[in-house]
């Protein structure tokens, strides 16, 4: 009987082990979510750097005592504009939002703002995308909901537009929003 060299069986290991890992990865609960290693932590710090005259970011407003949302966006980015009217409708609600501008220049981002509108209770301008980096974000749009000391709730890809915003993004929002009400009244009571 014929020996087989060693050296034969590693191709045979190495594709096993990619089939592995790929049917591992296909029947995960949502094969198409990046899972974010941020949820149920503190929210990291975000940049110091302003846009123009807009307000900045300060340390107190990733902790602001109530629900808020931070949107990382740049005006070079289609469905940033496609859920900008979604952001206003929603800061005139009264939902605080935290935009943070990356990978953009500071002066497309400004005349972005000042012609479709301001929804951000302050505004960090990242040009190289540190604090992006830092937030596990992938791609503009990316929106994060924190509870009222600042831990992230949930990380929402894409545009807050469509059938994905109600199905997924609203009731985390609900879901946190109600949580902050209770959180409320255990206090007043």
């Amino acid at each position: 009987m014929a020996r087989i060299p060693p050296l034969m069986l590693v191709p045979v290991l190495i594709f096993a082990s990619f089939v592995a890992f790929a049917a591992i990865g296909m029947f995960r609960d949502n094969p198409n979510e990046l899972p974010s290693t941020r949820l149920g932590g503190p929210a990291p710090a975000l940049t110091e750097q302003t846009l123009a005259d807009f307000p900045g970011v300060t340390e107190g407003d990733l902790a602001r005592g109530e629900v808020t949302l931070v949107n990382f966006w740049a005006s070079w980015c289609p469905p940033c504009r496609a859920e900008h009217p979604r952001l206003l409708e929603m800061a005139a609600g009264g939902m605080p939002i935290i935009g943070v501008n990356f990978r953009d220049t500071a002066d497309a981002a400004t005349g972005y703002l000042e012609d479709d509108g301001n929804p951000f209770v302050a505004v960090a301008f990242d040009p190289e995308g540190r604090s992006a980096i830092d937030w596990g974000v992938t791609a503009p749009p990316e929106t994060f909901i924190l509870d009222s000391d600042g831990t992230v709730l949930f990380r929402f890809i894409g545009p807050l537009v469509g059938s994905d915003y109600e199905n997924r993004f609203l009731p985390a929002l609900n879901t946190a929003l109600a949580g902050a009400d209770t959180e409320a009244d255990a206090q007043t009571n």
